[in-house]
């Protein structure tokens, strides 16, 4: 059955059971002008949003709606995480053709649940307008106190640079998609990294705990993007070293299958949703090893936070330094 046959408010009453995973925090959730939830004293608000419009950031037909429903929380979640804060809740606006299945919809909602369940998110209201494409706007609230936020400001001269994790994964995944070979088991956990990917909540809530870490950001548009966001708001130069860039194993075989170095698609895939971030000098050890016993996974060290006269520069392996060119996804480029 099509939307249009079905009814706004028939449907926003089927989609609206089981959002609630932190009870303690409703005052007020779906049902009524506006939601209510307490906020934790001591605590500063986190608010951010990002949209997903059809043929912008997803093909319909190249992901399901289960997936676009976990991807559209997620890119959301991973913006909290960068601040080192704790999200807590989301509110959705959905734009969809008159002609949409209902079971599409509740397919998506599936998904958008899912992922707010791991990570106790409560799903508080929203919107819902016709449309000739699909897009879904998720603004996602979280908290923090006050000593442990982090921002793209702080980085120092002499600072390590880390990631949470390999890069270039899901640029890998939609190079495959636009192949037409997202269905060959083989590049499988490549395409999962491009449509479901894990945004660093618990990551980010320990990094910015441990008092060492002095700038961070996610990793949406590719490496290249976001470290020079980090250098304009610290007024640092930035030295990357290529021979440190981590990949996976699958990852270097697309690269190679695919005649694409795999650093492109670290610096300017975008999407991997990593945490990229600079730490005191003195403390990258230690942070190294608190981050593995907590984790049971590395993070890597790529770099270091040059004088901003430096600029910002790729070593690579041969020893040569070259001026490191933004590559990340504009919208308006």
């Amino acid at each position: 059955m099509k939307i249009s046959e079905y009814g706004e408010f028939k449907l926003i009453e089927k989609i609206a059971g089981d959002t609630i995973y932190d009870s303690q925090r409703v005052i007020v959730g779906i049902g009524d002008d506006t939601a209510a939830e307490k906020v934790n004293p001591g605590h500063l608000l986190l608010s951010t949003c990002d949209a997903l419009v059809d043929g912008v950031h997803f093909l319909l037909d190249k992901i399901s709606p289960g997936q676009l429903g976990r991807k559209a929380v997620a890119v959301n979640l991973s913006d909290i995480a960068a601040m080192g804060g704790r999200p807590t809740s989301i509110l959705i606006t959905l734009a969809l053709p008159r002609d949409t299945a209902v079971n599409w919809v509740e397919d998506l909602y599936v998904g958008i649940k899912e992922m707010c369940s791991l990570y106790k998110v409560n799903i508080m209201g929203g919107d819902m307008v016709s449309s000739p494409v699909v897009s879904i706007n998720i603004t996602a609230l979280g908290e923090v106190k006050p000593e442990n936020i982090i921002k793209r400001a702080g980085a120092c001269i002499g600072d390590a640079i880390l990631v949470t994790g390999p890069l270039g994964d899901s640029g890998g995944g939609l190079e495959i998609i636009k192949r037409g070979l997202e269905k060959d088991p083989y590049w499988s956990k490549l395409v999962e990294k491009h449509l479901n990917p894990m945004p660093q909540v618990l990551e980010g809530q320990f990094l910015a705990k441990t008092g060492f870490v002095t700038s961070m950001n996610d990793i949406s548009d590719g490496l290249a993007s976001e470290i020079r966001e980090i250098s304009d708001a610290s007024r640092v130069g930035i030295e990357l070293w290529e021979e440190s860039i981590p990949y996976s194993s699958l990852l270097l075989e697309a690269a190679e299958e695919f005649a694409i170095p795999p650093i492109n698609l670290a610096l300017s895939g975008g999407e991997d949703y990593q945490l990229v971030f600079t730490c005191k000098g003195k403390r990258v050890k230690q942070l190294m090893k608190g981050f593995a016993q907590e984790f049971s996974r590395e993070v890597h060290l790529i770099g270091e936070i040059k004088p901003v006269e430096y600029g910002i520069k790729l070593r690579h392996n041969n020893g040569q330094c070259q001026e490191l060119l933004t590559k990340g996804y504009n919208h308006f480029a």
